[in-house]
């Protein structure tokens, strides 16, 4: 029966294919501006770790004075910790692994003094970093804990970077001169690029979804080398005299991680973290008395907002638009349906009941929904593709996968079907004895 009504809609919808193309014109279009908004906010609030985003918790200790603070109030711009809470941490933190991060920039000196200057911009971090953000490689790989303990000069490039700087071979064993020194290249990172960026999120180049690190180097060289931070410092208090009073200031400028074997483990990690914060405040630290926190990855996008109020307002504004198009695809099934009266009288009297005169034009509907669903998908992929032309922040969540691609058909089917509705049992309730009185 079901093949016997799709016949019977696709007849019908042939008698009139201007009327139809409007109709499947009219889904596509709706269907294509909710999906694709849809689709940014999806990736953009997409776990970027499943396997292990409850497992990756990052920590905050309010460092800001006692005056002027109010409870329950974090200050905006303590995201970040101190360097000599970052060694405690790394010494004796909670979880399996824990790494740091800390933003470095420089120029990667040429073998030959006319070629220009290559600029770069990375990271400074220890080697737990590759295996709790389960980094890939291409050649090579991340040096020791050995290496983090003596600051060894070494380093590992992107591949972009590793391209530029020795062309499309393996570079590991070859030498780049960064900050007046030789680094021995050890490995090349592959292709990745987690969309959002939850490792990097501050200071990260190219922001929330774009950009890549090109150099990675142990933090304690970065540190022995006195390079500069090359993101966002900020100093709760005066700082002492020269570096080393810049590291045993109560500056944030670091962004550190734990790694736990389990989600379970939590609770112990915020013990950990609370006894940590007890200590220092009886050593005159940590005045505020603030609440201590650890934040999930999830937790930490929510926290900095990755996913903004204007791209939440965008997807609710196309999903009125959306509802606007089913609207006027009512409008037309009504027309188009009140045509057919005649068609349903006589159907009604060779003894087809309202039932089935329903199941035949919901069929037909169903259909129109799975051509707009066809059409409103080429329209996603073209609309997706001008939004990554237009705007490099967007350029990489302006992609379709498999759950928006299901989605798409299925908001086609069940747009036609809300609008088929009202038309389906307006059609339903023709008396027969008046139809054949007037043919």
């Amino acid at each position: 029966m079901l093949r016997y009504y799709l016949a019977l809609g696709l007849r019908s919808l042939r008698r009139n294919p201007a009327l139809t193309a409007l109709m499947v014109l009219t889904l596509a279009i709706g269907v294509a501006a909710s999906i694709s908004t849809l689709t940014i906010l999806h990736v953009m609030s997409g776990d970027p770790v499943p396997s292990k985003s409850k497992r990756l918790l990052v920590p905050l200790l309010d460092v800001a004075p006692k005056d002027s603070y109010v409870p329950g109030q974090r200050e905006p711009y303590s995201q970040q910790s101190t360097y000599r809470d970052t060694i405690n941490y790394l010494r004796g933190g909670p979880g399996v692994r824990r790494t740091a991060i800390i933003d470095v920039g420089s120029s990667i000196e040429p073998a030959r003094r006319e070629d220009p200057l290559i600029d770069v911009q990375g990271i400074g971090t220890t080697t737990d970093y590759f295996k709790m953000f389960d980094v890939p490689f291409r050649y090579g790989g991340a040096w020791s804990a050995a290496d983090d303990e003596r600051g060894s000069r070494v380093a590992v490039l992107s591949r972009k970077k590793a391209a530029q700087v020795f062309g499309d071979v393996d570079p590991v064993g070859k030498l780049i001169r960064v900050w007046g020194n030789d680094f021995t290249v050890i490995g090349v990172v592959g292709d990745w690029n987690p969309v959002p960026r939850y490792t990097h999120l501050i200071n990260g180049s190219g922001g929330y979804f774009d950009g890549e690190e090109q150099i990675y180097v142990p933090m304690k060289t970065a540190v022995d080398l006195e390079v500069q931070p090359n993101g966002n410092v900020t100093c709760m208090h005066e700082a002492g005299a020269g570096w080393a009073g810049f590291l045993a200031s109560e500056c944030i400028w670091i962004q550190v991680w734990f790694e736990l074997a389990s989600a379970a483990d939590r609770p112990a990690a915020q013990a950990w973290l609370d006894n940590y914060a007890a200590q220092e405040q009886k050593g005159g630290r940590l005045m505020r008395h603030a609440p201590n926190e650890l934040f999930n990855v999830m937790e930490w996008m929510s926290v900095l907002k990755v996913v903004r109020a204007d791209n939440k307002l965008a997807v609710w504004l196309s999903l009125g638009f959306l509802l606007l198009c089913i609207v006027n695809t009512m409008g037309l099934l009504l027309a188009k349906f009140s045509t057919r009266a005649s068609e349903v009288g006589v159907r009604r009297a060779l003894g087809a009941g309202r039932a089935a005169i329903f199941r035949q034009f919901l069929v037909e509907t169903t259909v129109v929904g799975l051509a707009g669903g066809l059409l409103g998908l080429a329209l996603s992929f073209g609309a997706l593709a001008l939004i990554r032309q237009q705007s490099k922040d967007l350029s990489a969540v302006a992609r379709m996968d498999w759950e928006m691609l299901a989605a798409t058909f299925v908001t086609a089917v069940l747009a036609s079907i809300i609008a088929g509705l009202l038309p389906t049992w307006r059609a339903c309730q023709v008396t027969p004895a008046l139809q054949l009185k007037s043919q």
